[in-house]
């Protein structure tokens, strides 16, 4: 949930490499990423004009066994809009 919580202010603070760093940093020490992490994280990238992060983030998931969501998608999109 902390994660989760920090990752999210990074997106609505528009700090996107902020937010990659502490999604990678859960994978690194085995904090479980779920499909909310993952869309706080891919709409930061989005925000920042990161598209490449954002698709490869939607790649992730599902060898992570994360469920992709209409936000999810909704995200990507824009990210490379």
């Amino acid at each position: 949930v902390t994660y989760n919580a920090m990752v999210s202010a990074c997106e609505q603070g528009e700090q996107w490499e902020q937010a990659l760093q502490l999604c990678r940093e859960m994978a690194t020490s085995c904090v479980e990423r779920n499909t909310t992490t993952y869309n706080a994280t891919i709409s930061a990238c989005e925000k920042g004009e990161q598209w490449a992060h954002a698709l490869q983030l939607l790649r992730e998931m599902p060898h992570g066994r994360v469920e992709r969501n209409t936000i999810t998608y909704s995200a990507a999109v824009s990210a490379c809009e």
